[in-house]
């Protein structure tokens, strides 16, 4: 089954819902959202998982009305890409290298994809700690000998390869928990991928990454921020509030119930106070009474904690070294980015020009789609663009290995790589076991890909 026929689903696992959506290439390429289901939850606290099995009920809820959506009632959807929020996540630049050597040859050779697929295999397991599980290796430079060469080494003669690499580690119970969740549901866990990258993948411009600019997708417990430069991820944080913490300061302040103030929030809210606010009023009934209050105490409520939110974000560009070097400015996704007024809060408090409410691009999707919907599911769009990317290289990499087998046909599996697929009962097993189970459960995509083969274009380990 090729990428073009086969659904793909993600679920996107936020702080009070579950969205679960299902994908399907067309004959031009493009993405095409079959359908779309949300179930709230109150297993999720601050984007981290807690109560899994509260959890893993929203997230059966979620599929099943996605699957109703779509008008797949009766479809069997197993396989998921998940999507991990960055405040779960450390991220550390690391810096590895490679002797490029043939036998006895210490002159070098020229640089092949094995070889930097290795490099970045070597980074897995040398630069985590214990209690930690690396979710992304990303390259960011490559050298050889002493030449820098980009991204892309292969065709270089030398005799020492270095890379660069971001690497994105998710605590060990974080990520743990997730599992448990899918499994309770019933659902296997294809690829565990970052959500700030997700969203990233979704809403920027390969214009704006190559230029460099900020993403924060404002969601509903917090703020997840990437920044992209020269065309890939080169940091990511998060702000611990979000659309949740502002409608919590709406109900402290105004005596009133969650429910009540997300919609006062969402008709009546402002970033920013105008100058005529005072004189108008939002009308709430609230425990058998109305109660009116003005849109000026609104916005000033709603102001202050979009305030801190920004101010997370200033300080990380500054803490980081970015301060001057985002060109492309700052690009605000998520459902709380909708906050009306938001964009000249931003451009003010962050002190940058260049500032846009983010939804979906629309060459991603062949049904178009509501720039609303798609800035609130920016997401869950995200996480199935990966997962239909990961199929394509999982198709690529399975038609590559067929042909090298067909020029070879006695050669071992894998011809005799390192890490290559495993040829025998025994490495099978060894591979079952470092994976927990995992390989077993995708081996009908896979069909026996060799291991070095299983990383996406970030050099994402399965």
């Amino acid at each position: 089954m090729t990428t073009k026929n086969r659904i793909v689903a993600a679920v996107d696992i936020g702080t009070t819902k579950v969205v679960a959506i299902l994908g399907i290439k067309d004959e031009f390429g493009k993405l095409n959202v079959l359908g779309c289901g949300e179930a709230e939850t109150n297993g999720v606290i601050h984007g981290s998982v807690q109560n899994v099995g509260e959890v893993a009920r929203a997230v059966k809820m979620a599929v099943n009305r996605c699957k109703t959506s779509a008008g797949m009632q009766q479809a069997d959807i197993k396989n998921v890409f998940v999507g991990i929020a960055g405040q779960n996540i450390r991220d550390t630049v690391y810096s590895h290298s490679k002797c490029i050597t043939d036998g006895n040859d210490t002159n070098g050779r020229t640089i092949v994809q094995g070889d930097v697929d290795s490099l970045t295999e070597e980074v897995y397991n040398l630069s985590k700690e214990p209690g930690e599980e690396i979710i992304h290796v990303i390259p960011l430079s490559f050298h050889v000998d002493l030449t820098e060469v980009g991204l892309n080494p292969v065709g270089f003669v030398g005799r020492k390869l270095v890379g660069d690499f971001y690497v994105a580690v998710g605590k060990v119970n974080s990520v743990r928990n997730i599992r448990l969740a899918f499994e309770m549901a019933g659902f296997n866990i294809v690829k565990i991928i970052l959500e700030p990258l997700a969203s990233a993948e979704a809403v920027l411009t390969d214009e704006e990454k190559e230029a460099g600019v900020l993403v924060a997708d404002i969601g509903g417990g917090t703020t997840d921020i990437a920044v992209f430069q020269d065309k890939t991820l080169a940091a990511t944080s998060f702000v611990p509030f979000g659309g949740v913490s502002v409608t919590n300061d709406i109900n402290s302040a105004c005596h009133l119930i969650p429910r009540q103030a997300e919609a006062l929030k969402l008709q009546y809210g402002y970033a920013l106070c105008g100058k005529d606010f005072k004189k108008k009023l939002a009308v709430v009934n609230a425990f058998g009474r109305s109660t009116e209050i003005s849109f000026a105490d609104l916005a000033n409520i709603i102001n202050a904690r979009l305030d801190e939110i920004l101010g997370g974000i200033a300080h990380f560009i500054e803490s980081r070294g970015y301060s001057g070097k985002l060109p492309a400015g700052v690009v605000l996704t998520g459902g709380s980015a909708l906050m009306k007024n938001i964009s000249q809060l931003t451009r003010f408090r962050l002190g940058v020009e260049n500032v846009r409410i983010g939804g979906v691009r629309t060459e991603y999707l062949s049904s178009g789609g509501d720039n609303t919907q798609t800035v609130k599911y920016s997401a869950a769009v995200g996480l199935l663009i990966k997962g239909s990317e990961y199929y394509d290289r999982l198709d690529k990499m399975k038609k590559m290995a067929e042909e090298k087998r067909v020029q070879n046909p006695d050669a071992p599996s894998g011809g005799g790589k390192k890490d290559s697929t495993p040829s025998s009962d025994k490495k099978v097993e060894e591979t079952k076991e470092k994976s927990g189970g995992f390989w077993n459960k995708i081996k009908s995509f896979a069909n026996g890909i060799a291991k070095d083969f299983l990383t996406d274009s970030e050099g994402s380990k399965v």
